[in-house]
């Protein structure tokens, strides 16, 4: 695999980033499918908490190869942790629907951005694993598919309001946006420009949540 001396470092810390992503995205569908009241969409959120459990290992397999002595070290992003806290908070509440906004979407929306862009610069460098990559790309589309499936479905049952759900997404993509901008630096040591990955996320929301004032559905 041709990635350079001078490119372990910057991408394994930014896989430590997609580590701990993963594992957040783990508590929270597990929490999630303690909460639903629907017996499919507990058994999908159940399956998407093992999911998350095995991308984390593998991401964490990457890291020490890369670079060994990044193993297992928690990126110092607040944005990140301000994530979680009102991410917990939210499941507290049980609120449901915004917790699908805010992980299923929003969040798994900045994970599938940035594997994208990895996969590109992989299969560039002639990478191994690549139905491995595949696979959990195609894991992270199905969840941040559920996502827009139950919200657009609590919505048509009066459950859910787009519009508040607009205003709450709002805050939760300033703070996608502030992670990856924390992570400038190693974006530019990999000749990565960090304002378009953050940009990334806007293209896995959906359009309702940069539109003006909606109709009723």
């Amino acid at each position: 695999m041709l990635i350079r001396p001078d490119e372990q470092v910057p991408i394994a810390r930014l896989l430590t980033f997609l580590e701990y992503g993963e594992r957040l995205a783990h508590d929270c569908a597990a929490k999630q499918a303690a909460l639903v009241d629907e017996a499919g969409a507990a058994r999908f959120l159940n399956g998407q908490a093992r999911q998350e459990r095995l991308h984390a290992c593998v991401f964490q397999g990457a890291i020490a190869w890369l670079a060994p002595r990044h193993l297992g070290a928690a990126p110092f992003l607040p944005a990140l942790e301000e994530y979680r806290r009102k991410l917990d908070d939210r499941l507290s509440r049980r609120d449901l629907y915004e917790t699908f906004l805010a992980e299923q979407i929003i969040l798994e929306g900045l994970g599938e951005a940035i594997l994208h862009r990895i996969e590109a610069g992989l299969v560039k460098r002639g990478a191994p694993f690549g139905r491995l990559r595949r696979v959990l790309l195609h894991q992270e589309e199905a969840h941040h598919a559920f996502g827009l499936r139950m919200i657009e479905r609590g919505v048509a049952a009066g459950r859910a309001d787009r519009d508040r759900l607009r205003h709450a997404a709002q805050e939760y993509l300033d703070l996608t946006h502030r992670m990856v901008l924390t992570l400038a630096d190693l974006f530019s040591s990999i000749h990565e420009d960090p304002a378009a990955w953050a940009g990334d996320v806007n293209t896995y929301v959906p359009a309702w949540l940069a539109c003006g004032p909606l109709e009723a559905s």
